[in-house]
């Protein structure tokens, strides 16, 4: 990653923490704490036999999705949708949404918006386990 995209990326990430600040406790839950992460750096020490090579997946793209709700409906019905249709979810306004990772549920969160975009803020981080159990395993 470039030197500019660093600090783009940093400027985004710093006006996203102002915003939710300015939103404080009165205005959708306590204020926001903004992440901070450390770079990733390979191991000084040679690298045995049960060790990952985290390097190796660093720029593997993923896909990341948030999803407000689902809705079955037949394609007789499918057909019928035009512009104003409205769809029923099978969620209640103020229930979280579902962060999903290649399709696997990750996190739930709260919708957020900050200078006219839309965020996430995570409210709830789904535990390794429970994510294995999920698949069945």
């Amino acid at each position: 990653m470039s030197d500019d995209q660093k600090s783009a990326d940093e400027a985004l990430a710093d006006e996203w923490a102002a915003a939710l600040e300015e939103q404080g406790p009165g205005k959708g839950g306590a204020a926001a704490e903004t992440a901070h992460f450390q770079e990733l750096q390979p191991d000084a020490h040679g690298m045995g036999a049960g060790d990952i090579k985290i390097d190796a997946i660093l720029d593997v793209p993923i896909t990341i999705s948030m999803e407000i709700g689902r809705s079955r409906i037949n394609i007789r019905n499918l057909l019928q949708l035009n512009q104003g249709s409205v769809v029923e979810l099978d969620r209640l306004a103020g229930e979280p949404m579902d962060v999903l990772v290649n399709g696997t549920l990750i996190a739930q969160g709260e919708v957020v918006v900050v200078n006219e975009k839309f965020g996430i803020r995570l409210t709830d981080i789904v535990s390794p386990a429970d994510r294995v159990k999920k698949l069945g395993v």
